[in-house]
């Protein structure tokens, strides 16, 4: 078995903040991250593909074609934008990297062809990161968060 990945990378706001939480709780809980106007981040993002490579190409999957799927399904979505706001699959969702990994993974999965989605490596800053293998996770959406975000 071959893991092919490819990099990308983004920028995008967020504000951390739980619409069923006080506003007490909100800043013991996200800190910093619950700033109303919200904060960024140069997000890095890994996708892995496992496979054995065609025999015909050599490739596990085209990289070519996978940056493609991870430009039109993510990037084009959340490059420098508000999560909060400006995403519609992110809708009620709370932004955290968890969360941004699991959304992201259900975006692309259904595309990838040649080989199988294996990973997804998001790094919301150079000392935090998540890694994500397609295990069940129910991503919670927030009517009130989504309420805000229509406002």
């Amino acid at each position: 078995m071959l893991y092919v990945t490819r990099r990308a990378t983004f920028s995008a706001a967020h504000r951390l903040y739980n619409p069923t939480f006080s506003d007490q709780r909100n800043e013991e809980v996200f800190d910093k991250c619950n700033n109303p106007r919200g904060h960024g981040h140069n997000y890095t993002l890994e996708v892995t593909v496992r496979g054995l490579p065609d025999p015909a190409t050599g490739y596990v999957i085209d990289l070519k074609r996978l940056a493609r799927i991870i430009d039109e399904r993510i990037l084009s979505e959340v490059d420098h934008r508000h999560l909060n706001y400006d995403v519609e699959f992110l809708r009620g969702v709370i932004p955290t990297a968890e969360n941004l990994a699991v959304a992201f993974w259900q975006r692309i999965a259904p595309h990838i062809d040649g080989g199988q989605l294996h990973a997804l490596r998001l790094y919301e800053s150079e000392n935090n990161f998540v890694d994500y293998r397609g295990e069940p996770v129910e991503l919670v959406r927030h009517a009130a968060a989504e309420q805000e975000a229509s406002a």
